[in-house]
């Protein structure tokens, strides 16, 4: 399979804040902010596996900042790993100052994704060579994220965890 780069999977999804999307602080609705976060990994798994994708877990959310109502909002997402038929997606969100158009950081993601067949079954993805320094920090990472995730639900036994393992060396 070819070797790809997380910026061919690159995904910005750029929308405005509306009123039906606002809880009663005027802030976003986490939820709609999941959706489209949910949105914008999908495009980028199906960018690299050029294949039918389906979420299978959402691994981490941070809800840093509020996006208040009337915001620009942007949610970028890249293929931050990928193992045998699953891709790691890493999502920044955005929010866009209305006067200096200053972007600052408000929120972050990480999804999984499973490329599978017509029939919804898995099917190998291309591996992934990161390319700059942020890229390469996520790449690592993704494996002890993995590697937590399979001990934490009984699939992977402590002492084969490698990666977790050399953290406490």
């Amino acid at each position: 399979m070819e070797l790809k780069t997380p910026e061919e999977s690159k995904t910005t999804l750029t929308d405005l804040v509306l009123p039906s999307e606002t809880n009663p602080l005027n802030n976003l609705f986490g939820g709609e902010l999941l959706a489209r976060m949910d949105r914008a990994a999908s495009i980028a798994a199906r960018r690299h596996s050029r294949r039918i994708v389906v979420t299978a877990s959402v691994n981490h959310v941070a809800f840093n900042k509020a996006v208040p109502l009337g915001s620009v909002v942007t949610v970028e997402a890249k293929v931050s790993r990928t193992f045998k038929t699953s891709m790691e997606i890493f999502l920044d969100v955005w929010i866009e100052d209305r006067e200096s158009g200053r972007r600052t950081k408000a929120n972050e993601a990480i999804y999984t994704f499973v490329a599978v067949d017509d029939m919804g079954n898995p099917v190998p993805v291309p591996p992934i060579e990161p390319q700059t320094k942020l890229e390469k920090d996520r790449f690592d990472a993704a494996l002890r994220r993995k590697q937590l995730s399979l001990v934490l639900a009984g699939k992977m036994q402590p002492s084969e965890a490698t990666e977790l393992k050399a953290l406490f060396e």
